[in-house]
């Protein structure tokens, strides 16, 4: 298992928590999801996952969830590409 955290722009309140969470959750191999919100700046977002999600799989999450996008060194990455994510921490 890891614990990936990624930088989301976008979200303004509770109701945003809401919706990322419940489509990144929604990613096969989730287990978690946590948000520590920042209205309008950049929230951390943590995933649990049984591997690391590809920028690509978190974008389309947040896609679906509303106008939400990668902050922070994932926003123009491409997944061939993609520097490393914010922290990424095995889980005991």
């Amino acid at each position: 298992m890891t614990s990936t955290t990624y930088q989301v722009t976008g979200m303004t309140c509770e109701h945003c928590v809401r919706a990322v969470s419940e489509e990144l959750a929604g990613v096969p191999g989730v287990s978690g999801v946590s948000v520590a919100l920042v209205p309008g700046g950049e929230s951390a977002v943590t995933v649990t996952s049984d591997v690391p999600l590809t920028a690509e799989a978190v974008r389309e999450a947040l896609d679906e969830a509303g106008d939400y996008r990668l902050g922070g060194d994932l926003a123009a990455a491409s997944d061939a590409a993609a520097p490393a994510p914010v922290r990424t921490l095995p889980v005991v």
